[in-house]
C-alpha cells in the first residue's frame, strides 16, 4: 500500500501539523510505503503522483481545504481520503464531500457536525488522532528535566500544579477553570494554576483578559502565564510536571492535549461533550463536568478560505451552538477530588495511561487507517470516476 499524507510539513507545533505526522510515522513504521507533503504544494503534490501513484491520498483538514486535499489530487485521478476535524461550522465543498467513497472524521461529534451541516455522513468513518506514547510516558517529578520545569515556574514541591495548554487559555475552559479555584481556594491545598499559551496576535486580547480576570477573583499570584514559544520535545515533561490536567474546553473536536496528559499518567478535567466522549472515560480516567450552556448564533460571515466569496452572510434557519461552557461547580468540585486525594490521582492516570496505549497509540491509528481503507475502499489505485490526467506544469495547476 502506498500512501501520501498531506499536511503541514514539515510539522510545527500545532495539532493539524501533529495528527498528520504521527499518521505518517505510524504508517511508516509498520511497513506501508508513507510519504508526507505540504497539503498547500502543488509542485511537489504533483511530484509524487507521477512517480509514487498512491493508492491513497490522505489529507489533514477541515472542509474550507477541500480544494488542496480533494480537489487537487482527483485532478489527476488519485484517490482522495479526506480525515478531517470541524474548524467552523458552516461546512461548505456538500456536493464535493458527498461524492466520497471514504472520509475519515476524527470523533463522532465530528462526523455529527458535518451532518448537521448538511452531509450525507453514511461515507464517514471514526479514526482518532493518534498519540506517541513513546514521548508521552509517567515520569517521576524527582526526574531532574521535570523538577526543573517545575522550578522554572515557580512551583513548589508540596504545592499542586494544575495545567492547561492551547491557543488560549479560555478556549480550553481555562476562565472556569479559574472560577472554581477561585470558589474553592479558602479550602484546597496549595495549588498554582499554569497556563501555556502560544504567543500570537489573535490572542493577545484574550491572554489580557484572562489575566485580568485572575486579578479579579483575586488569585493572580497563583495564575503563571507561560508565552514562550516550545517545541513538541518539551511538551512532555511540562505535562509530568503536573499534577492535574485541567482543560474543559469550549470546543473540542478530539482533545489530543487531554490524551497526552493521559499518555503522562495525569487525570484529566474535562467536559461532558463533544470529542470527549470519546476520549475520556468518566470517574475513571478523567472528570467530565456537565455542560452548564451552550453559546449559539443566528448567522456567521464568512469568506475566500471557506469556499464563498469574502463577506458571505450566512444566516441559520435554527440557531447553531458556537461552543460550550462547563459547569463551574462540578469543576470545583472535582479539582478537589483530586488535589487532596493523591491516590485517586495515580489511580486515574494509570487508567488513562493503559486506555491511550491501547487505542490512541500512533502505531495503532495507523493500523485503524490500513484497515479501514483496505475493508471501504479495496485496492483499487484510481476512483471518483475520473482518468489518469498528466499534470501539466506547476504553474498551470495552481487553481486548486
Amino acid at each position: 500500500m502506498k500512501v501520501l499524507v498531506l499536511y503541514d510539513y514539515p510539522p510545527a507545533p500545532g495539532g493539524l501539523a501533529t495528527q498528520g505526522d504521527l499518521l505518517y510515522r505510524g504508517l511508516r513504521e509498520i511497513g506501508v510505503d508513507a510519504h508526507p507533503a505540504h497539503y498547500e504544494s502543488p509542485q511537489e503534490k504533483e511530484w509524487y503522483y507521477r512517480w509514487l501513484a498512491p493508492d491513497v491520498v490522505v489529507g489533514v483538514g477541515y472542509w474550507g481545504h477541500a480544494p488542496h486535499i480533494i480537489l487537487h489530487p482527483q485532478r489527476f485521478g488519485v484517490r482522495a481520503v479526506p480525515w478531517v476535524v470541524a474548524d467552523g461550522y458552516v461546512a461548505n465543498y456538500q456536493e464535493v464531500f458527498n461524492k466520497l467513497p471514504l472520509i475519515l472524521a476524527t470523533s463522532n461529534w465530528v462526523r455529527d457536525v458535518y451532518k448537521r451541516d448538511g452531509l450525507d455522513v453514511s461515507n464517514f468513518k471514526i479514526l482518532p488522532v493518534g498519540c506517541d506514547t513513546d514521548a508521552f510516558v509517567p515520569r517521576d517529578r524527582d526526574d531532574p528535566k521535570v523538577r526543573t520545569i517545575r522550578e522554572s515556574l515557580g512551583i513548589a514541591p508540596d504545592e499542586i500544579m494544575i495545567l492547561t495548554v492551547g491557543g488560549d487559555a479560555a478556549s480550553k475552559g481555562g476562565q472556569e477553570v479559574m472560577q472554581a479555584l477561585a470558589m474553592i481556594d479558602h479550602k484546597a491545598p496549595d495549588w498554582k494554576y499554569v497556563c501555556k499559551v502560544w504567543p500570537q496576535v489573535r490572542t493577545e486580547h484574550q491572554n489580557l483578559a484572562d489575566m485580568q480576570l485572575a486579578a479579579q477573583l483575586g488569585i493572580d499570584k497563583k495564575v503563571i502565564f507561560a508565552t514562550s514559544r516550545i517545541s513538541r520535545g518539551f511538551m512532555p515533561y511540562l505535562m509530568a510536571a503536573c499534577d492535574i490536567y485541567a482543560a474543559p474546553s469550549r470546543l473540542e473536536g478530539f482533545g489530543m492535549i487531554q490524551v497526552e496528559a493521559n499518555a503522562c499518567g495525569k487525570p484529566v478535567i474535562g467536559i461532558k461533550a463533544m470529542g470527549l466522549l470519546d476520549t475520556m472515560v468518566h470517574g475513571e480516567t478523567a472528570f467530565l463536568a456537565d455542560v452548564a450552556q451552550e453559546i449559539r448564533a443566528r448567522e456567521t460571515i464568512v469568506g475566500a478560505d471557506q469556499g464563498y466569496k469574502e463577506g458571505h452572510r450566512v444566516i441559520f434557519k435554527r440557531p447553531r451552538t458556537v461552543d460550550f461552557r462547563a459547569s463551574i461547580h462540578d469543576i470545583a468540585n472535582y479539582l478537589m477530588d483530586l488535589m487532596t486525594d493523591a491516590a485517586l490521582r495515580k489511580t486515574m492516570g494509570e487508567a488513562g495511561r493503559k486506555r491511550v496505549v491501547e487505542l490512541f497509540d500512533y502505531r495503532a491509528v495507523a493500523r485503524q487507517f490500513v484497515d479501514i481503507t483496505t475493508r471501504t475502499l479495496g485496492r483499487r489505485k484510481r476512483s471518483n470516476g475520473t482518468q489518469r490526467q498528466r499534470p501539466g506544469r506547476t504553474g498551470e495547476t495552481r487553481g486548486d
